[in-house]
C-alpha cells in the first residue's frame, strides 16, 4: 500500500480508538443508573483496537499507537524510515478524536470537562497512586502489550486471530490500570484528550510518552531475543 493510504489508516484507527475508548469514559462510564463503569470502558478500548485491526490492519499493520510502532521497530517488524510518519498520523488522529469528543460532550448543559479522560498520577490518579507506581505500571503493561502483539502476529501463530488477542489484551490492561493512571500505554491516546483538558493533564503528559515508549522498547527486545524464531 502507498504511504498515504497507510498513514490514513493509522489516522482513522487512532481516531476510533480515542473516540471509542475515551468517549465511553467521558459519556457513558458514570451515566446515572446505567453507567458502564471500569469494565465497560476497558471493553470499549479493546473493541476499538479489535474492530479497526480487522478493518484497516491489512493497510497499515494496525498500530494506532506510537509505542506500538516503536516496539515493532525494535522487534524487527517495522522500518525506521516509516516511524515518524506513523507517529504524526497517530497523534493527529488522537487529537482529532479528542476534538470531536469535546464538541459532543460540551453539547450537554452544565457539562464539566474535569479531567476529560486524561491520564494522571498522584492527586490526578483515579486511585491516588504515586508517580513511581504510575511509571512502573505503564512501563510493565506496555511491555507485555508489545509481547502479545509480536507473538500474535508471528508467522508461527494461528492466522487471523491476532486482532482478537490484541483487543482482549488491551481490555485486560485497562481492567488492571484504570485506577492507577486511567490507563495510557498509548501516547497518542493521552495527547488526544490532554490538549483539551489542559492544565495538569498537559503538565503530566510527559510521563505518558516516556513510560509507554520505554515499555515498548523493553517488550520489543524481550520478544526479539527471547521468544522470536532463531
Amino acid at each position: 500500500m502507498s504511504m498515504g493510504k497507510r498513514l490514513g489508516a493509522e489516522f482513522l484507527g487512532t481516531f476510533w480508538l480515542v473516540l471509542g475508548g475515551c468517549g465511553s469514559a467521558v459519556l457513558a462510564a458514570a451515566f446515572p443508573s446505567l453507567g458502564i463503569g471500569f469494565a465497560g470502558v476497558s471493553l470499549a478500548f479493546g473493541l476499538t483496537v479489535l474492530t479497526m485491526a480487522y478493518a484497516v490492519g491489512h493497510v497499515s499493520g494496525g498500530h494506532f499507537n506510537p509505542a506500538v510502532s516503536l516496539g515493532l521497530f525494535v522487534g524487527g517488524r517495522f522500518a525506521a524510515k516509516d516511524l515518524p510518519g506513523y507517529v504524526i498520523a497517530q497523534v493527529l488522529g488522537g487529537i482529532a478524536a479528542g476534538g470531536v469528543l469535546y464538541l459532543i460532550a460540551t453539547g450537554k448543559a452544565g457539562f464539566d470537562i474535569g479531567g476529560f479522560a486524561s491520564n494522571g498520577y498522584a492527586e490526578h490518579s483515579p486511585g491516588g497512586y504515586s508517580l513511581q507506581a504510575a511509571l512502573i505500571c505503564e512501563v510493565v503493561l506496555t511491555a507485555f502489550f508489545l509481547i502479545v502483539i509480536l507473538g500474535s502476529t508471528d508467522g508461527r501463530a494461528p492466522a487471523g486471530f491476532a486482532p482478537i488477542s490484541i483487543g482482549l489484551c488491551l481490555t485486560l490492561i485497562h481492567l488492571i490500570s484504570i485506577p492507577v493512571t486511567n490507563t495510557s500505554v498509548n501516547p497518542a491516546r493521552s495527547t488526544g484528550v490532554a490538549v483539551f483538558a489542559g492544565g495538569w493533564a498537559v503538565e503530566q503528559l510527559w510521563l505518558f510518552w516516556l513510560a509507554p515508549l520505554v515499555g515498548a522498547v523493553i517488550g520489543g527486545v524481550i520478544y526479539k531475543f527471547v521468544l522470536a524464531k532463531d
